[in-house]
């Protein structure tokens, strides 16, 4: 379960004096907290495995924005503290897949739900984001339907 993974990985930050580690897992248990809370009122039960998943995606896609704006913005040193706070949360996250095995979960997709034009990008997107939640870049996904669908 990725909640003892979190558990394990932040005593192993505090043991290793790794303070990046460690401030990035306190961040991510802190988001799956806050997500519990939210969830508790409608339910005594908290967030599993995949709304997890979902929690640390959306972590990246946070910090790939504030990269591009603290690129832009000419703070390299920030832009590189969110990188490193990127390949921890990574870790955590199932295996990503790669352009190649994008795009043929993409053809997959547009066959499943016979798309025939860029008006059915919201079906494709929704059966892969189904299939394969924190497993790749959805904007690449989207870029490459509309890549085949055009």
């Amino acid at each position: 379960m990725l909640r003892e993974k979190f558990s394990t990985a932040m005593k192993e930050a505090m043991r290793s004096k790794e303070r990046r580690r460690l401030t990035t897992i306190r961040l991510i248990m802190a988001a799956i907290k806050d997500r519990d809370i939210s969830v508790r009122t409608e339910s005594d039960s908290k967030v599993g495995d995949p709304e997890i998943i979902d929690i640390l995606s959306k972590m990246v896609k946070q910090r790939n924005d504030s990269i591009k704006a603290y690129e832009d913005a000419g703070r390299l040193e920030l832009a590189k503290q969110e990188s490193d706070e990127i390949d921890i949360i990574r870790e955590f996250l199932p295996q990503q897949l790669d352009q190649s095995e994008i795009e043929n979960a993409v053809k997959k997709a547009i066959n499943d739900t016979s798309a025939s034009g860029l008006k059915d990008i919201g079906k494709i997107m929704g059966t892969l984001k189904e299939a394969y939640s924190g497993q790749m870049d959805f904007s690449q996904a989207s870029a490459t339907a509309k890549k085949l669908l055009s």
